[in-house]
């Protein structure tokens, strides 16, 4: 664990959601995981979020998955908080993944929602106790109900907050009340999950972010935090501002943050590679909008 681990921030402060890189030829690409992980933590980015949806997990197999995880280990040291995305729709799909990324050397997993089958709260609640009882390493839960179809309901997260290994958050609510209504009543860390929300929540007692921008910006995102923490909540608000056209147009624009992400590191010449159907590149045009804005949000001030 890094030295900005506390209670209140377990995993670090500035999360990045990683993209897996992929070899031309569609297989996994370790040694650029290994260059990305390394450049991301030289950046700013104190913990690192594998196999999430930015990382194409529903497309890679399981033992990629680990695979992952250990490249990316030894890349980066024991120094660097490693979370790792293992959440399915199957309870004990999700274990099964849980004890793997817990050998494969991570120190954390991120746990969302079952998807699809829309479980009630009592069947949630209960997946995430089991997937906690399971193994030593403590958990994130990912609350993003637009994509699961099933949101953590705030009175849920709150008896979930009395597990031992229960430690942390991922929020992409989208209900600021909720939100708040569970920092109130918890110790739970709180992580924003959407880049839009990174100043607004850490502001009112959040952990910090795990964020998908910062694969290609991770200064941007960090100094964000760093000038809130300063006491300089001016320019952290500014630096939020200055983010915001590239944090639309990497996720409001159509596409998801996978295919955004992978268009802006291929145009710098950093490991992306292809993405795995049923994703599709970005357009010609939407790449060079991409990269017009990412040259004016990163330009020096």
């Amino acid at each position: 664990m890094t030295t900005t681990d506390s209670p209140s921030a377990p995993f670090g402060r500035t999360l990045c959601a990683m993209i897996t890189p992929f070899t031309e030829a569609g297989a996994l690409d370790l040694d650029g995981a290994r260059l990305l992980a390394g450049r991301l933590v030289a950046e700013g980015c104190d913990g690192l979020v594998l196999n999430g949806t930015t990382g194409e997990s529903p497309t890679t197999t399981d033992a990629e998955k680990a695979e992952l995880v250990r490249a990316v280990r030894e890349a980066v040291g024991d120094g660097t908080p490693i979370v790792a995305g293992v959440g399915t729709s199957d309870t004990r799909h999700t274990v099964e993944l849980t004890l793997a990324a817990e050998k494969a050397g991570a120190d954390g997993v991120l746990v969302v929602t079952p998807y699809y089958s829309k479980p009630p709260q009592e069947a949630v609640e209960a997946h995430f106790r089991e997937v906690a009882d399971a193994s030593g390493v403590p958990v994130m839960l990912y609350d993003i109900p637009g994509r699961t179809g099933t949101r953590i309901e705030p009175e849920t997260m709150i008896r979930l907050a009395g597990h031992p290994r229960i430690v942390a958050v991922k929020d992409c609510s989208y209900d600021f009340l909720g939100t708040q209504k569970v920092l109130a009543r918890t110790e739970l860390a709180y992580y924003a999950g959407c880049d839009e929300h990174v100043l607004a929540l850490y502001a009112v007692g959040a952990a910090g972010c795990v964020s998908t921008v910062a694969n290609v910006a991770p200064r941007r995102i960090a100094e964000i935090l760093e000038a809130f923490a300063a006491g300089d909540t001016a320019r952290a608000a500014r630096l939020q501002r200055r983010v915001t056209p590239l944090i639309e147009a990497m996720m409001d624009g159509g596409l998801p943050g996978a295919v955004t992400t992978k268009a802006l590191l291929t145009e710098l010449g950093l490991p992306a590679g292809p993405l795995r159907a049923p994703l599709r590149p970005a357009t010609r045009a939407t790449i060079d909008g991409l990269l017009a804005v990412y040259e004016e949000c990163t330009a020096s001030a």
